[in-house]
């Protein structure tokens, strides 16, 4: 009995679908199927003039701003500007390079001046002749002999007792040390004469 309560309660169910899609899409099991609604309007014959004249009553003006204040506000547009791709990245800009080029000039002006001053400190030098040397050396030491000569006789002096032999004694000592540092300097292989240095005997 349940089973033919079931199966009668099926039926029904289907029955019902069944009813309710041929009502809503207005199908007819076993007939063609027609479109509900009115038919497109055909298209003109070539001999057909179109209707002219026509005026619409619509005011575009206050449809436009209808639809503007109606419409979704946009976007703003991307303002962040991508630097990596703009033609000059990773030049040197032309004012830097205009201001590097000034500094250059300033500096090789600086330069030429110095090369100059330094050519002429040069020109003020001069290489000490052999022969001239050589008789500043035998002069020097003829000098120091006779310093040391009477260096010699202040010395076998038992005692220096006045302040006249004191000094004599230490200015005997120190022409020595000071002849001595000549006669070393002009032992060298090359002895250049600066001109404008100023003389250490005056």
């Amino acid at each position: 009995m349940d089973r033919a309560w079931y199966l009668e309660a099926h039926v029904k169910s289907v029955t019902a679908q069944l009813a309710f899609l041929t009502d809503f899409f207005c199908i007819n099991i076993g007939k063609k199927f027609e479109r509900p609604g009115p038919k497109k309007v055909p298209v003109p014959k070539k001999d057909e003039k179109p209707i002219m004249g026509l005026v619409s009553d619509k005011n575009f003006i206050v449809s436009n701003a209808v639809e503007n204040i109606l419409a979704a506000p946009k976007l703003p547009a991307n303002t962040n500007k991508d630097f990596l791709k703009k033609k000059n990245y990773g030049k040197v800009p032309k004012y830097m390079q205009t201001i590097k080029k000034e500094i250059d000039d300033e500096y090789q002006l600086v330069r030429e001046m110095q090369i100059e001053e330094e050519a002429e400190m040069d020109r003020q030098k001069f290489l000490m002749d052999e022969d001239e040397k050589a008789e500043l050396i035998a002069a020097l030491k003829k000098k120091w002999e006779v310093v040391h000569k009477e260096y010699q006789t202040l010395t076998h002096k038992s005692k220096l007792d006045t302040i006249g032999l004191k000094d004599k004694f230490e200015s005997c000592e120190r022409e020595l040390k000071q002849l001595e540092m000549d006669i070393q300097k002009l032992s060298k292989n090359y002895i250049f004469v600066d001109t404008t240095a100023p003389s250490t005997y005056f």
